[in-house]
């Protein structure tokens, strides 16, 4: 079996009850969701996909304030995708796909995107720095780049960081403490990045060079 397979099936099976309760639950700790989306700059007809797109749920928030805007989403669970169509509908175009190697023309009939979102699933997927390359190599010309993730938490008293990680391990979380280095490596005309919550969260933004 793949290593795509075996990923596949891990999600499935962490998601296969949890995704009843997800938002729910999630709300309290997955920081920082909205504020990607109020930075968010979406003009009428402009192509969104979300890598990891779970429940549906930041899809849904996207499309409340761009309701002219072309939604897509992709996750490899095909249980939280489930969950995802029940809140979107017709309203988005979703798939099963590995964010690490899709083919957007074979999946969404376009070969580029003017914005991809990834919240909260660069510290699940294993090889987090190919999720990236393979963003941007889909991401149009003058695109956006919107990221938000576990920060390093640096501000924060070292026993929080500490149980934080432990308990975020057991759900096969990892923060990304390198993520604001790799983003700084991608090719870009602009990046804005901040910390978020004492260090909790990160942000960021990337426009892609024209």
């Amino acid at each position: 079996m793949s290593m795509t397979s075996d990923h596949g099936r891990l999600m499935d099976d962490v998601y296969r009850v949890q995704r009843r309760f997800y938002d729910i639950t999630r709300k309290h700790y997955l920081l920082g969701r909205d504020h990607l989306i109020t930075q968010m700059d979406v003009r009428p007809g402009q192509s969104v996909l979300e890598i990891a797109c779970g429940t549906g749920r930041n899809l849904a928030l996207i499309r409340a304030r761009h309701p002219q805007a072309r939604l897509h989403g992709l996750d490899i669970s095909e249980q939280m995708l489930i969950s995802a169509r029940r809140t979107l509908g017709l309203r988005a175009t979703l798939v099963r796909a590995d964010a690490c190697r899709f083919d957007p023309e074979t999946l969404f009939g376009r070969r580029h995107f003017d914005h991809i979102v990834f919240s909260y699933s660069l510290s699940m997927i294993p090889d987090w720095q190919g999720a990236l390359d393979e963003a941007m190599r889909h991401l149009a010309p003058g695109g956006t780049l919107h990221v938000v993730d576990f920060g390093d938490q640096h501000r924060l008293p070292r026993w929080v960081r500490a149980g934080l990680r432990a308990w975020l391990a057991r759900f096969h979380v990892t923060p990304r403490d390198a993520l604001p280095g790799a983003l700084r490596n991608l090719p870009h005309l602009a990046l804005h990045q901040a910390p978020l919550y004492r260090g909790y969260a990160q942000y960021a933004r990337l426009t892609r060079r024209p």
